[in-house]
C-alpha cells in the first residue's frame, strides 16, 4: 500500500492511495481458507472443497469484500498516520478502469478541522436579567387559562348564534350537486369565529336559530389538504341542531376541581411555576447571547467550508419554508436573495462557535453520559409509531452521525452552564418588557454583521425569519417576543453534528398526523 498526499491546502486534504493486486489477492486467499471448512458441495465431504473449487464459485463476491475492506482499512491508517479529523463525510473514490487482477488506485479527499486556539474561559462577565412573576402577572394568566376552558349552555331556540357562539351542526357537502367523500358529518360542535372551518363557512351561521336549515357556500382553499377538493367550489346542506351561548369564565375552586385538581390554590401554585419557567427559559437566552458573543469576539480562526456550506443550506431551507408562509412569499424570497451573503455570515459564525463550545467541553471534561444518550434516544423515539421506536434507537446506537446529532443539543447546553458558572456574572430586576425588549435589540444588532451594517429595507413580511439572528448558535435562542413559551429545540453543535447525512433519511417514517375532518381548515 502507498499514500501520496497531493492537496494540504488550508484545511483542504487529498491523497491517493494505491492498493497492490497482491494485498488483495492475499485477503481474498486468507477469506478462502476461512471459508472451505464450511462449505458444503455435492461430492465432497464437508470441510474437504478444494481451495480453488471454492473460489471458482465465490470469486466476485470475494473479490469485492477484499477490494472493499482493504480500501476502509488504507483510509483508516491514513487519518491516523496523518492524525486527521475530518470535518464531513470524506469523498472516497476509487479510479475508473480499474479491474480484478490489478492495482487500484483510490483517491481520497476532505476538510479537516482546524486547530482551535486553547479558550480562555477566564474573566468572562455577564449580566443575568431576572423578572419575578408577580401576582398580577400569574392572575392575568389565571384569567386566560380560564377563558381558555370555555364552557357553553344551551341558548333559546329563538336566540340568534353570534360571533363566540357555539352551534351543533348536522352537515352534508356536494360538488356540483353530488356528495363527495368525507363531506357528512353529525353533532359537530363549532365556535363561531375560531376559523376552524372554511374560510366563510361559519360567517353563514351567524344569526340562525336551533333547527334553521342553511345552504351554506364556500370554494375550498387552494392549499386544502385533499387534493380532489383543492379550489373547489361546494355548497354544504346544515341544520343547526342548538345553538350555546359561552358561560363566564371563572377562575375558581370549581374549574380547578374540574380538572382533577384539589382547588384553585393549586392551580395558581401551578401556573406560577408555568410562567418562572418561561422567564427562566428568557434569561437563560438572553445571557447565553451575551455569552456567545463574547466568545465570538475574543476568538477568530478558519472553519471548513464544507460545514459551512451544510450550516448555511439548513438555514437557507429553513428560510424557504417561512417564505412560503408568507403573505407576499415573492418580496420574502427577494429579501432573502437580497441578504444571501449575511445568512453565508452567519452560518460562519455557528460553525465557529459550535467548534469553540466542542473545544471548550473537550478541554474540561464536559460529556452526556450513557444514561442521559439513553434517555435522548427514548425522547426522541416518541415522535415514531411504536412499532418503529426500537428501529429507531438501534439505528441511532449504530449510526455515529445520528448519534452525534441527537447528543449534540444536550452538550452544547452543558458547555454553555459550565461557562456560566465560570462567569462573573450579576443579577438585575427588570419587567417581562424590558427583557424581551433586550433580547429583540439585541436580534436587530446582529442580524447583520457589523462590516456590513445597513439600513434595513422594507420589510415585505411581518415576521422576521429565526434564522436572521446571527449570534444564536442554539435556535433556541431566538425566543419570540411575545410567546416566550414555545421554546425551540437548539440546533446541532457543528463539532458533533454530520450534516451530510441526517438521521430522517434512514430512520422509520413518522406517525402519520391524525386525520382531519374535510370540513376543516
Amino acid at each position: 500500500m502507498q499514500i501520496v498526499e497531493t492537496l494540504n491546502e488550508g484545511l483542504k486534504r487529498a491523497y491517493e492511495i494505491k492498493i497492490t493486486a497482491k494485498d488483495i489477492e492475499s485477503r481474498v486467499e486468507a477469506e478462502v481458507k476461512k471459508m472451505a471448512p464450511q462449505v458444503n458441495m455435492p461430492g465432497f465431504r464437508k470441510g474437504k472443497v478444494p481451495a480453488n473449487l471454492v473460489r471458482k464459485m465465490h470469486n466476485d463476491a470475494l473479490m469485492q469484500d477484499a477490494l472493499n475492506s482493504t480500501v476502509q482499512e488504507s483510509i483508516e491508517k491514513t487519518m491516523t498516520d496523518n492524525k486527521l479529523r475530518p470535518a464531513m463525510q470524506p469523498s472516497v473514490n476509487l479510479e475508473d478502469g480499474y479491474e480484478p487482477g490489478k492495482d487500484a488506485l483510490v483517491k481520497l479527499e476532505l476538510e479537516v478541522l482546524p486547530e482551535v486556539p486553547t479558550p480562555d474561559v477566564e474573566g468572562l462577565k455577564l449580566e443575568r436579567l431576572q423578572v419575578e412573576a408577580d401576582k398580577k402577572t400569574v392572575d392575568e394568566a389565571l384569567q386566560k387559562f380560564a377563558e381558555s376552558q370555555k364552557q357553553f349552555e344551551t341558548a333559546a331556540k329563538s336566540y340568534k348564534a353570534q360571533t363566540g357562539d357555539q352551534v351543533l351542526i348536522d352537515f352534508e357537502g356536494k360538488i356540483d350537486g353530488v356528495p363527495f367523500d368525507g363531506g357528512k358529518g353529525e353533532g359537530m360542535a363549532i365556535e363561531l369565529g375560531s376559523g376552524r372551518l372554511i374560510p366563510g363557512f361559519e360567517d353563514q351561521l351567524i344569526g340562525k336559530k336551533a333547527n334553521d336549515e342553511v345552504l351554506v357556500k364556500v370554494t375550498f382553499p387552494e392549499d386544502y389538504n385533499v387534493e380532489d377538493l383543492k379550489g373547489k367550489d361546494a355548497t354544504f346542506d346544515v341544520v343547526i341542531g342548538e345553538v350555546q351561548k359561552p358561560k363566564e369564565a371563572k377562575a375558581d375552586d370549581e374549574m380547578a376541581k374540574s380538572m382533577g385538581l384539589e382547588g384553585i390554590d393549586q392551580l395558581t401554585e401551578l401556573l406560577k411555576g408555568q410562567i418562572e419557567q418561561e422567564l427562566n427559559g428568557l434569561t437563560r437566552t438572553h445571557m447565553k447571547r451575551k455569552l456567545l458573543d463574547q466568545l465570538a469576539a475574543s476568538h477568530d480562526f478558519d472553519v471548513p467550508p464544507s460545514m459551512v456550506e451544510a450550516e448555511f443550506n439548513q438555514i437557507w431551507q429553513q428560510l424557504e419554508q417561512e417564505a412560503a408562509q408568507e403573505e407576499d412569499a415573492e418580496a420574502a424570497r427577494k429579501e432573502m436573495e437580497d441578504e444571501k451573503e449575511e445568512y453565508r455570515d452567519i452560518a460562519v459564525r455557528r460553525v465557529r462557535l459550535g467548534l469553540l463550545l466542542s473545544e471548550i467541553g473537550q478541554a474540561n471534561g464536559v460529556e452526556v453520559s450513557q444514561q442521559e444518550m439513553s434517555m435522548l434516544m427514548q425522547q426522541a423515539a416518541q415522535q415514531y409509531r411504536p412499532e418503529d421506536r426500537d428501529r429507531f434507537i438501534q439505528y441511532i446506537q449504530q449510526d455515529q452521525m445520528a448519534a452525534a446529532q441527537l447528543r449534540a443539543p444536550m452538550y452544547e447546553d452543558k458547555v454553555v452552564d459550565f461557562l456560566f458558572d465560570k462567569a462573573e456574572v450579576t443579577d438585575r430586576k427588570v419587567t417581562r418588557e424590558e427583557l424581551e425588549a433586550a433580547i429583540e435589540a439585541e436580534d436587530e444588532a446582529e442580524t447583520k454583521p457589523a462590516a456590513k451594517k445597513k439600513a434595513p429595507a422594507k420589510k415585505a413580511a411581518a415576521k422576521k425569519p429565526a434564522a436572521k439572528k446571527a449570534s444564536e448558535d442554539a435556535k433556541e435562542e431566538k425566543a419570540p417576543t411575545k410567546k416566550a413559551a414555545t421554546k425551540k429545540a437548539p440546533a446541532k453543535d457543528a463539532a458533533e453534528k454530520a450534516p451530510a447525512k441526517k438521521a430522517a433519511d434512514k430512520a422509520p417514517a413518522k406517525k402519520p398526523a391524525a386525520k382531519k375532518a374535510p370540513a376543516k381548515k
